[in-house]
């Protein structure tokens, strides 16, 4: 089973409006609301492709209460644990032309609610997967990701580890499975600007050489750049289509990647996770899989 984890899943209401006036009322030409959250949206996007996984994670109040029957009435098995104060963030996307975000803050999660997190994750045997996302909220240690990755070395769970600078840097002694920086924050965790794929190749090796299996580098317009646990390099170009949505690309490429693995076919998994993310990005929503098969022959 795959599993994903959650730590602060939010209600994303997205406006459309032609423009914004700073300081006067704006009327939205229409809108939409979606579930969502790093490790949910790559639970959705494996759903899109046939794969089951379970989504955990925390929520509180009514919006938690939207977010767990929204993802829920997808087919997505959830096992979200419930906060007693608060309420699931809120996050207002305004699109008018360029795009605006306000992410919420979400609930406080306490130590016995980690707690159930941790009791949940014993339950985890060989062969199951654990996908960790995002960034971790304020009310919560930095080393979370650690305190999670050292409680299951002792199993055969493969890791997955989608996170920026000392999160990610952090966990690669565990060995994880797949980490997925982009290139910026490639760049970042070494102190350097990368412009070119020797350097991308280059800083991903230094990743696998610190413990990751496989290194695998979104590059926005120019595509992305798989080191595999076999030493072999991947460049993958991207999809063909018109940009309309920049929240979850990443996360789809995850989940493309992940289902794409399953028989150890890193190729056709750097493919399948750049059309899942390419089906996302030029989407209103989350990738559909119509539509990452449509791409996916592009590659």
């Amino acid at each position: 089973m795959i599993y994903t984890v959650t730590f602060n899943p939010a209600v994303d209401y997205v406006i459309h409006t032609s423009e914004v006036e700073v300081g006067g009322v704006n009327r939205a030409e229409s809108e939409e609301i979606y579930f969502g959250g790093k490790g949910i949206n790559v639970s959705m996007v494996l759903n899109e492709l046939g794969v089951k996984s379970k989504a955990l994670g925390f929520i509180a109040g009514f919006t938690g209460d939207a977010i767990e029957k929204g993802i829920s009435e997808m087919g997505i098995e959830t096992d979200l644990i419930r906060l007693e104060n608060g309420f699931s963030r809120i996050n207002v996307k305004i699109k008018s032309g360029s795009e605006t975000d306000i992410n919420g803050q979400g609930p406080k999660i306490g130590g016995k609610a980690l707690d159930k997190l941790f009791q949940k994750l014993d339950k985890l045997t060989d062969g199951d997967t654990i996908v960790l996302a995002g960034s971790v909220p304020n009310c919560l240690p930095a080393y979370i990701y650690e305190k999670i990755l050292d409680r299951l070395q002792n199993k055969n769970v493969k890791t997955v580890v989608d996170a920026a600078k000392d999160l990610l840097l952090n966990v690669l002694k565990y060995k994880p499975f797949l980490v997925k920086p982009n290139n910026y924050e490639l760049g970042e965790m070494f102190g350097v600007t990368i412009k070119t794929n020797e350097e991308i190749e280059k800083y991903a090796r230094k990743l696998k050489d610190m413990g990751a299996k496989n290194v695998l580098v979104s590059m926005a317009g120019d595509g992305a750049l798989l080191l595999d646990e076999n030493g072999k390099t991947h460049i993958c170009g991207v999809c063909k289509g018109t940009l309309k949505n920049s929240v979850g690309a990443g996360d789809s490429m995850v989940a493309g990647f992940i289902a794409g693995s399953e028989q150890g076919d890193y190729e056709y998994a750097l493919k399948l996770g750049t059309a899942a993310g390419g089906a996302t990005a030029f989407s209103d929503g989350l990738a559909q899989k119509s539509l990452i098969d449509e791409l996916l022959k592009q590659l």
